[in-house]
């Protein structure tokens, strides 16, 4: 189902034309990707430690060195003790954001269903339209982070245009906060390395599997041809597929387990997704996961 790239991908004039393309149904995908977003609310997105916010987050008891200012006296009234009202730390933060752009993505198992790619556009792009409501600055790794409910359109533009399994290492930068979104089916050794960088980098986020139903579920029998995705020679051909279920799945579990992995050592969560599924449960799984 994922093969090797396909060489026309190297191309820039082939890369060229699949981003136009593409961009002829961006005020659709725009337009999807606000509907989905409006099921989470962001209002301001705190970091949930003290600060200088404006909102208030919880009362502690005063210590020495605390000023007489900062000490809440109405409610150091109902007790003996002196409390401090702490407000939440609420800052503009970056987030960048990522789909992988494999052969493998472009790929659905039923004509009915979205492809990956598809999908993940449209989760990253609603995830970048929340955020950006929320005051954060949001960008496509590799490129500078702004805010503004105006970046939208640009955000979805360079959504598209990205091209790559994964954002080069460089893009990171310390503290921001990085969602990959891909089928991660291919060598896992560059996310490998990229997850080693983001934590390096001290690179908190999420990194989300999806997935069609047909890879989760591997529902094959009979004789067929499996070809690899993106016009590449490998082909296999099986008279019983359903002999190949059993250890198919084992391999998706144990890549699953590696990919949990990484992203737990980069300080990332890690998440799976289906095509069939809502695009809603993904996208507050998503927001989540970035809130903590």
């Amino acid at each position: 189902m994922v093969g090797s790239p396909d060489p026309a991908r190297a191309d820039p004039a082939a890369l060229r034309a699949a981003a136009e393309a593409a961009a002829a149904g961006l005020p659709a995908l725009l337009l999807a990707a606000e509907r989905l977003a409006s099921v989470v609310d962001a209002g301001a997105h705190g970091l949930r430690r003290a600060g200088t916010g404006d909102e208030f987050w919880q009362y502690r008891a005063a210590q020495p060195g605390d000023a007489a200012s900062a000490i809440d006296w109405r409610r150091s009234a109902r007790t003996d003790a002196a409390f401090v009202r702490e407000r939440e730390k609420q800052s503009p933060q970056a987030a960048a954001l990522w789909v992988a752009a494999t052969p493998g993505m472009d790929w659905s198992g039923d004509p009915a269903r979205p492809s990956k790619q598809a999908r993940g556009m449209l989760l990253a792009l609603a995830l970048g339209l929340v955020l950006l409501r929320g005051g954060e600055r949001v960008a496509v790794a590799g490129r500078p982070a702004r805010g503004g409910r105006a970046q939208a359109e640009a955000l979805g533009r360079d959504l598209i245009a990205a091209a790559g399994a994964l954002p080069d290492a460089g893009a990171l930068r310390p503290g921001q906060r990085l969602v990959l979104v891909g089928d991660f089916l291919d060598d896992p050794a560059p996310l490998a390395a990229l997850a080693r960088q983001a934590a390096a980098l001290g690179v908190g986020g999420a990194l989300l599997q999806v997935l069609d139903p047909a890879e989760e579920t591997f529902p094959f029998a009979g004789a067929i041809r499996f070809r690899a995705a993106g016009g590449a020679a490998a082909d296999h051909l099986t008279r019983d597929a359903g002999a190949l279920r059993a250890a198919y799945l084992a391999r998706l579990a144990d890549r699953r387990v590696l990919l949990a992995q990484m992203a737990d050592a980069a300080g990332l969560r890690f998440g799976t997704h289906d095509t069939a599924a809502p695009p809603a449960q993904a996208l507050m799984w998503l927001y989540q996961a970035l809130a903590e």
